[in-house]
């Protein structure tokens, strides 16, 4: 037992000293306060799931469950059931409004014992909102929606590492068509739409640490690879949030009824950083944000205006705790951490799950530091479902 805690000390260690490092001196080239990177249908980035969410938001090498399309697609092979869905629901900033919500539906289907399919929508509706012009004239109220839809194929290349290749259709109806009036121009707006893949990478072994038995799974994912996404037909357009996710989990058995899991994420946007501009809107550090896919992409790791420091900035740390009992309960806790300078979202998570033969349910509940924070008193509920194949699966192609 003590060697259990050693390790779960170790993980809060390495990951407390990483968050110190990075939220020292929010001065960046000379200036004070956030530099916050924005995009659209950013609905993308937050987590659907109750049993990540209750780790901190971590879960890119957690053990793979029908959620798995949302934080690593590449764990669906690893799946021992025939096939499986998850339904998850959030309603979000409720101290701001009180109909706002993330519904997210999530499934897989086991082709042959190393393969697997995935399927997911994730819907976010953003409640009943009026529009008015400049003059402060109602223009009506609507209802705007954020949609996504898509599907993983996973498949492992050997006995210890699988990968998956996804692809997803986006689409953001935040105005209903209304006509925008600035500055005497009469823009007409549209409903956003673009298309993206996911990518994703999985190890899983076991490791012997300070002569206990260990699980390790090691997990990479890069989501929302896709093309810009624009609301008006003037030629403006937004990056979408491709979002790079790499993550460990270390789990151990206590004893024949309890196992413990420590988790540790980092997740970057892999989106352009506004520069540092003079009064006069000449840059005056980091690079122009309006720049092509692959540049602006591939390009967001050496662009912020801070150089190296403000680049360490733009990697959230999430942190968590997960432990069974029986595979029956579980209980979970976590910290999420994101530098000042990035928008300062931290928090801490708990939650529950509970799982009866083939059906579970989770919840998940987020505290965050400080005080009036629009996140605060946020809840997450997931029902899940898997059928257990009467048939095993067939004994799967890979070799030793």
């Amino acid at each position: 037992m003590n060697r259990i805690v050693v390790v779960g000390f170790l993980f809060a260690l390495v990951a407390n000293s990483i968050a110190q490092t990075v939220s020292t001196k929010d001065d960046v080239a000379g200036r004070t306060g956030t530099n916050i990177i924005s995009t659209p249908v950013s609905f993308l980035t937050i987590s659907p799931d109750s049993r990540s969410a209750a780790l901190g938001d971590a879960g890119v090498a957690l053990k793979p469950d029908a959620n798995a399309n949302y934080w690593n697609p590449a764990k669906l092979a690893w799946m021992e059931d025939d096939m499986g869905a998850s339904l998850s629901y959030a309603p979000w900033l409720r101290k701001l409004v009180n109909d706002m919500s993330l519904s997210y539906l999530s499934g897989y289907k086991k082709i042959r014992k190393e393969e697997a399919i995935g399927f997911y929508m994730s819907y976010f509706n953003l409640g009943q909102m009026e529009f008015r012009d400049e003059d402060n004239i109602s223009l009506g109220s609507r209802k705007p929606y954020e949609l996504a839809i898509g599907g993983n194929y996973s498949r492992k290349l050997s006995k210890v590492l699988s990968v998956s290749l996804g692809l997803k259709y986006i689409y953001s109806n935040l105005t209903g068509g209304v006509e925008i009036n600035s500055g005497g121009v009469l823009t007409q707006t549209k409903p956003g739409k673009s298309a993206a893949a996911d990518i994703g990478i999985y190890y899983n072994n076991e490791v012997v640490i300070g002569g206990r038995l260990f699980e390790l799974g090691l997990g990479g994912n890069i989501s929302n690879l896709g093309g810009k996404l624009s609301y008006t037909n003037n030629g403006q357009s937004d990056f979408i949030p491709t979002n790079l996710r790499l993550g460990t989990a270390l789990t151990t058995e206590i004893d024949e009824y309890n196992k413990i899991t420590f988790l540790l994420d980092f997740n970057k946007l892999m989106v352009p950083t506004p520069p540092t501009r003079d009064n006069t809107g000449a840059i005056i550090a980091g690079r122009d944000a309006n720049r092509g896919f692959v540049d602006g992409v591939f390009g967001s790791f050496a662009d912020a205006p801070g150089g190296l420091s403000e680049e360490l900035k733009e990697f959230m740390i999430s942190t968590g705790v997960e432990y069974w009992y029986t595979e029956f309960l579980a209980a979970r806790a976590g910290y999420f951490h994101e530098s000042k300078l990035k928008g300062n979202r931290k928090y801490f998570t708990v939650g529950l799950g509970i799982v009866y033969n083939q059906l579970g349910f989770d919840f998940a509940y987020l505290i965050p530091r400080g005080r009036s924070n629009p996140l605060q008193d946020t809840l997450r509920f997931t029902l899940s479902y898997k059928v257990v194949s009467k048939s095993p699966l067939e004994t799967d192609s890979i070799e030793e």
